[in-house]
This record gives structure tokens, sequence and C-alpha cells, in this order.
């Protein structure tokens, strides 16, 4: 399986927060599975830390390798899906997540309803962890 982790699925993941669902989880930590995080997460990550939004790892790239994540650049291909997207989803990062998980054949992990509006492969998440 490859996953492309919506970044409050990153988050919950690093800080073993119980709102991450059981089969995200599951998925996330099976040793077959490749796991990529969008250079747009940490970039959120980092704009949010910076004005007190969110707490997060202080050296993130580091908690990204020893979780083996891999990070998944920005490409031109990339920023030109996500401009050609329908508009039912504003936010920018997820947008580009959108693309991205599209364009690389991943299938996106997040809780975000809104995402179903695309065409988008998306991990189901019914359960959440005790």
């Amino acid at each position: 399986m490859r996953l492309l982790l919506d970044t409050h699925i990153l988050l919950w993941w690093l800080a073993d927060d119980p709102k991450l669902p059981v089969s995200a989880a599951s998925q996330i930590a099976a040793a077959e599975t490749f796991v990529a995080v969008s250079a747009a997460s940490v970039w959120e990550i980092a704009i949010k830390k910076s004005i007190g939004r969110l707490e997060a790892p202080d050296d993130l790239v580091a908690a990204l390798d020893a979780n083996d994540f891999r990070s998944l650049a920005i490409t031109a291909a990339h920023a030109l899906a996500a401009g050609a997207l329908p508009n039912y989803h504003a936010d920018p990062f997820d947008r580009m997540l959108i693309a991205q998980a599209r364009e690389e054949d991943l299938i996106l992990v997040s809780v975000d309803g809104r995402f179903s509006a695309y065409d988008v492969d998306l991990l189901p998440l019914p359960e959440t962890r005790p």
C-alpha cells in the first residue's frame, strides 16, 4: 500500500494521539506500507507552529526519517494539477495533497470529509482509537 498522510494524520501519528483512527495507525505501521509526507504538510506545520497554532516536533525532518516516512516534493505538475481541481475545498495545502495523491497514485489518509468530493483514492477510516 502507498499512502500520503494529511497533515493532521501526520501530527496525530507523531503525538500518538487517540484521535488517529485504528485503521490508519495499522496501515501506517505495516512494514510493507510506503508512507509519504508532502512538503506542503511540512510547510503548513512550520507556518502554524511559528504563529502558535499547533505543536509539532522541533526537528520534523528527523521525526519523518525516524518513522521511515518519505518526503514528497512539490513539482510543477503537482501545482498545475492542484490549480485545475474543482473548487470544493479552498485550503491550498489540502488541494495540493489531493493533486499529489492523484498524480503519484497514492492513497490519501485524512478524516476531512471534503476530500470525498474529489476523484482521489482515500483510506476508509471508520474507527477511532480508544
